[in-house]
């Protein structure tokens, strides 16, 4: 299990792990709602949707190629949606002294597992060396922001950044 293809099929289980701890086991919008400006128009279930099946496209994609763009995706995308997730969900508890639903998730799922996702990367050479991951942390980071500061259009500008990205690094001598 400790396999780089083994690990990516974790991510979409979290995720609905952790939209449960959000959702159903506590209301993470009323706390959101409390802090933070309602610039998101799509649903928490929609934008559930949404990530799910772009993550599992992305896990398909690589199974089939199984090359290092495929695996920089997923990376990219697991930084966005759960690994800077976690960090605002534990940063924003502190914060407001006030705990943010969604917490205990990141913490036990999203923050190890990520770390096992990318250590098995490193050590099939998905990964070459920090740098690479640096930016890829980098650019989830960013977009994770980005995308609570003005919402979902953030979604569509990062598929198809990925889809040139992914097409560019194939033909690049770095592949």
């Amino acid at each position: 299990m400790n396999k780089f293809k083994n690990l990516i099929v974790l991510g979409p289980l979290i995720y609905a792990l952790h939209h449960f701890e959000e959702m159903i086991i506590f209301n993470f919008r009323d706390w959101r709602l409390r802090y933070f400006p309602d610039n998101n128009s799509i649903s928490t279930e929609a934008i559930l949707c949404i990530l799910i099946s772009l993550l599992l496209i992305f896990v398909f994609i690589h199974l089939i190629k199984k090359n290092r763009a495929s695996a920089h995706l997923i990376i990219y995308f697991l930084i966005t949606a759960q690994v800077a997730n976690a960090f605002f969900h534990i940063f924003f508890s502190f914060y407001y002294q006030d705990f943010s639903p969604g917490t205990i998730t990141a913490v036990l799922l999203y923050l190890p597992v990520n770390y096992f996702i990318i250590r098995a990367a490193f050590n099939e050479e998905f990964l070459k060396n920090r740098l690479e991951l640096g930016v890829l942390v980098f650019l989830g980071l960013m977009t994770f922001i980005i995308f609570e500061m003005i919402g979902p259009i953030v979604i569509l500008i990062s598929i198809l950044s990925s889809v040139l990205y992914y097409i560019m690094f194939n033909r690049s001598k770095y592949a």
